[in-house]
């Protein structure tokens, strides 16, 4: 096995930002999935400034920001994981239980989702996923 070299460290994820074809939609619906906190701002897109904006969201729980971008490319397709790019987000949840919470509360808001998968390899979890309005795959993820 070829020795992995370790460069520099991250302490974690700050944000994530999605490009969507329709922002005030999509502000809507990751707001009221994660009860998250519009931030009074647009900002450009770095170096790119002329390509459009984004607007931010602050999760409460967790402080993740999520960007939520509006770009003058945009065809208005729907988002393929099979394309190169982005497959999937996964939340991580604190338990399988939360996992149960979060089902329930994805039916309230009549978002559709998959059962609770449970799988072992290549260590033990359990997973929902379920998609946002422009077709990207989101998932919770509880380890154990």
């Amino acid at each position: 096995m070829a020795q992995v070299i370790a460069g520099p460290s991250i302490t974690g994820v700050h944000h994530l930002s999605f490009t969507v074809s329709n922002l005030e939609d999509s502000l809507d619906w990751y707001q009221r999935l994660f009860g998250a906190e519009r931030v009074d701002y647009r900002f450009h897109h770095l170096y790119r400034e002329q390509t459009g904006y984004g607007v931010l969201l602050i999760t409460p729980d967790s402080g993740v920001v999520i960007g939520l971008h509006r770009n003058t490319g945009n065809q208005h397709e729907g988002f393929l994981e099979a394309r190169t790019g982005l497959d999937h987000i996964s939340f991580q949840v604190g338990s399988r239980a939360d996992l149960e919470s979060w089902m329930s509360w994805l039916d309230e808001l009549g978002i559709a989702h998959t059962p609770i998968r449970d799988e072992s390899e290549p260590f033990a979890y359990s997973t929902v996923v379920f998609r946002d309005p422009d077709n990207l795959q989101l998932e919770f993820i509880a380890l154990g």
